[in-house]
């Protein structure tokens, strides 16, 4: 697979552009200069985009997504030295969502110090999901959790409130996510509200939500706002020694990876790995 590193001038992205091609791993393409790249097709693709006015052919990220949409890529990590918003921008702009997706989002996989995977979203989209971008952030992340672990996904809607133990608007928008899900993937194992402890933690669980077939069991954890799976991610990675993988995004038309800012080299080998096998499962 094919896979662009759009901060090729960046040390990092370096160090493992030459890892992936020596370890056999993955075709790596290193971005050092955007203008460059521009092909024919890179910029009939930039044309044909309803938002080209905003397309920056001079912009590493902006060209690596186009490569990714024109076919000369497989998928696209960046984001090493720019925002979140960056990466998200460009690709809404150059690839665009997936065929009957509205909501762009992203997760990270977390493997825990004992091997453990689980899965967090949203950590690095939407600020203030209302209940339909709840729910779909729920569905793409229990998507994206099967597919890079095959495990089957538990997956536990969070809140500050277990089974009604407390009220409130951000109760009841959980409340109606989960439902929607339901209505939606019946088959999928989850349930809400409920706080962190009730679905890791079995003991609790036994207490809190006795009835539930997520609660402490979960392995897919939705957060009821950016605010608490950023910081709860962070947490994670740097309390518990977790390693973390993303921001991974869902629900683009082909696959494109943001990184932290504070990733590193080994982080951008592990997320291209993981974007050229997502390619891989998508061309089969």
């Amino acid at each position: 697979m094919r896979v662009v590193l759009a901060d090729g001038a960046d040390e990092r992205a370096r160090v493992a552009a030459a890892r992936l091609a020596a370890e056999g791993l993955a075709d790596p393409v290193l971005l050092e200069d955007a203008a460059s790249a521009c092909s024919p097709a890179v910029r009939a693709q930039a044309e044909a985009s309803p938002f080209r006015e905003r397309i920056d052919l001079h912009d590493p990220l902006h060209v690596a997504a186009l490569m990714v949409a024109a076919g000369e890529a497989d998928a696209c990590v960046g984001g090493a030295s720019r925002a979140s918003a960056d990466v998200v921008r460009a690709a809404l702009f150059c690839i665009g969502p997936a065929p009957g997706i509205d909501t762009i989002s992203s997760c990270f996989l977390m493997v825990l110090a004992n091997g453990t995977p689980i899965t967090y979203g949203d950590c690095g989209v939407i600020p203030e999901p209302d209940a339909e971008q709840l729910a779909s952030i729920a569905m793409a992340t229990a998507a994206t959790h099967a597919q890079l672990t095959g495990d089957t996904p538990r997956v536990a809607m969070l809140s500050y409130s277990t089974k009604g133990s407390a009220e409130g608007a951000g109760v009841d928008r959980v409340r109606a996510a989960t439902r929607l899900v339901r209505e939606r993937m019946g088959s999928l194992a989850i349930d809400g509200e409920l706080q962190f402890d009730a679905a890791w933690d079995s003991g609790v669980a036994a207490a809190k939500a006795p009835d539930s077939e997520v609660a402490g069991r979960a392995n897919v954890f939705i957060f009821p706002d950016l605010d608490a799976g950023n910081i709860a991610y962070k947490i994670t990675e740097r309390l518990a020694g977790a390693r973390a993988y993303g921001p991974l995004l869902q629900g683009t038309a082909r696959v494109m990876h943001d990184l932290s800012r504070g990733c590193d080299a080994d982080d951008i080998v592990s997320v291209a790995l993981i974007a050229a096998c997502q390619a891989a499962q998508g061309r089969q």
